[in-house]
């Protein structure tokens, strides 16, 4: 990336005078570990920064300190509006109208470039990633605060670092992390390895209606399913993460929403670019992790789907 437009940046940061940095909706780990990361940061450095996801910070990230700031709606006028982790503006959940943003801070490959300044890396292992490279390049500071919420993001973007995009460099960057105060046995417990008796309880219903057909796995989890296990989340509970370390070449996870909707997630082996079949269906992502919302019941978006991703394997078959 350019001198010039790193120059901007914080040129543009620390001239505002109130900030609002948004993340996408299901937020995951990197979502919420950006959106404090930034937001604590800037904080520190004495700026105004308002922090909002349109879902909420999830169970598993609200040890992070300052996720009980984040707010679920904007609530005044913002000079400077920054949108993170996100490859487009509807992944924002529609909190922004029609307000362009200003800073637009990613990874995903898929990225639109949105905003009036784009700082997109499709090489970095995740959002946080950027944002524990560079905040110090831009003048603020990366407290223990900063640095957990850093290393969260990094941890569960690369799936406790064993992604096939991870380098010498991201570790160097997570002992950096640690350094700065991140707790990372305690960060990776929390992000990665604990989960609640109700995500258990839901699993189950996806682990049930696990089918396979040649390299392709895929299950369904419902409205119903959510309800019956007393869950809160409207997200898989990280049950595609799980089932992305069968032997499947593409792993295919659909989850009913409400309104209509299905949030279908995929995973692929490395070598295929499942971020191709998501743009078909106005989604995106990475070349072994991407995802879209589709329109449709259960049934319709499954059969579309499935069709599509068969088809794309045999593609890359011969």
């Amino acid at each position: 990336m350019s001198d010039l437009l790193h120059r901007q940046i914080a040129e543009m940061l620390h001239s505002a005078k109130h900030i609002l940095a948004v993340a996408h909706i299901r937020p995951d780990g990197d979502a919420v570990g950006s959106l404090l990361g930034l937001g604590l940061s800037l904080r520190a450095a004495g700026q105004k920064v308002d922090m909002l996801l349109a879902d909420g910070v999830p169970a598993p990230f609200r040890h992070l300190p300052g996720s009980e700031q984040v707010i679920t709606r904007p609530c005044a006028e913002y000079d400077v509006v920054v949108v993170l982790d996100s490859s487009d503006l509807q992944r924002t959940g529609g909190v922004l109208g029609e307000r362009q943003p200003d800073l637009n801070i990613d990874h995903h490959a898929t990225n639109l470039r949105f905003a009036r300044v784009n700082l997109v890396d499709p090489q970095a292992v995740a959002t946080c990633a950027i944002l524990a490279q560079n905040l110090p390049r831009w003048g603020f500071p990366v407290s223990g605060e900063v640095a957990s919420a850093l290393l969260t993001g990094i941890l569960t973007d690369t799936i406790g670092f064993r992604t096939s995009n991870m380098s010498p460099e991201v570790l160097r960057l997570a002992a950096d992390l640690m350094e700065a105060g991140a707790n990372l046995p305690e960060l990776y417990r929390a992000g990665l390895v604990q989960k609640s008796f109700e995500a258990a309880r839901y699993w189950g219903f996806g682990l049930e209606r696990l089918q396979r057909e040649d390299g392709l796995i895929w299950t369904t989890l419902l409205l119903a399913d959510r309800q019956a296990a007393a869950y809160n989340g409207n997200d898989d509970a990280d049950l595609i993460n799980f089932l992305s370390s069968t032997d499947g070449d593409v792993i295919v996870l659909f989850n009913e929403q409400k309104g209509g909707k299905v949030k279908v997630s995929w995973r692929a082996r490395p070598g295929l670019d499942i971020s191709t079949l998501a743009l078909r269906f106005g989604g995106g992502g990475h070349p072994a992790a991407a995802g879209a919302e589709i329109s449709g019941t259960i049934e319709e978006v499954r059969e579309r789907v499935l069709s599509e991703t068969r088809a794309f394997l045999a593609a890359h078959r011969h």
